[in-house]
């Protein structure tokens, strides 16, 4: 397990809307451009192994404030040379001053204070309705056509049902990002349920039946 001490002053950062890695959990990723192949390589050369996952915003070079760094766990080469890789999440981070020198991919100066916690235990969430909360669940998830491992989902804990559903869930990318923000396990919680009551009454603002 990395601690504050392994976390590098400059990570290389790969922008990708719509995906959203948070803190011990696992994002599996396709990585084909010729420019974030090299980021992988130069990655696998160093000794933390992490990229950082940061979503666009809006137009153009924008990049979000807060991302994610991933540690590259396993990754497998395809015949045409593309990876399969998995980014298992580390800590979040503040984008600071994009890195000077030549770099096919972007690399920027983390931000590593504020997200202590993303380096320890999991979390809990003493406040979760498990019996609400999955009943809101399956309505979103009929809803959405989407199908997941029930018995999976009612032994995961806490923090592997709650980020796991924020991660997989088809939210916008700002949506995700406020999941990415939030700063304990229940606000994380409390937004993944708010975005999926709202999914549930049309984008509108009307109250439900």
């Amino acid at each position: 397990m990395l601690t504050a001490a392994d976390l590098p002053q400059v990570i290389p950062v790969f922008p990708l809307p719509g995906a959203l890695l948070l803190p011990r959990a696992r994002l599996p990723l396709h990585i084909f451009e010729p420019r974030y192949l090299q980021m992988l390589d130069d990655c696998l050369k160093t000794s933390s192994r992490l990229i950082g996952m940061v979503q666009p915003r809006g137009e153009g070079d924008a990049l979000n404030a807060i991302g994610c760094a991933g540690r590259v766990t396993g990754f497998s080469e395809t015949e045409d040379g593309r990876y399969m890789i998995t980014l298992a999440g580390v800590s979040r981070f503040r984008l600071r001053e994009e890195a000077t020198g030549f770099s096919p991919y972007r690399r920027f100066c983390a931000d590593w204070a504020g997200f202590e916690g993303d380096l320890g235990r999991a979390e809990c969430d003493d406040g979760l309705d498990r019996n609400s909360f999955m009943t809101l669940l399956n309505r979103f998830f009929e809803e959405e056509g989407l199908r997941t491992d029930w018995d999976s989902l009612r032994d995961a804990d806490d923090e592997m049902l709650i980020n796991s559903l924020a991660m997989l869930c088809p939210f916008e990318p700002e949506d995700k990002q406020a999941l990415l923000e939030s700063p304990t396990l229940p606000t994380r919680r409390e937004t993944l349920i708010t975005l999926m009551e709202f999914a549930l009454m049309g984008g509108t603002g009307k109250e439900m039946n």
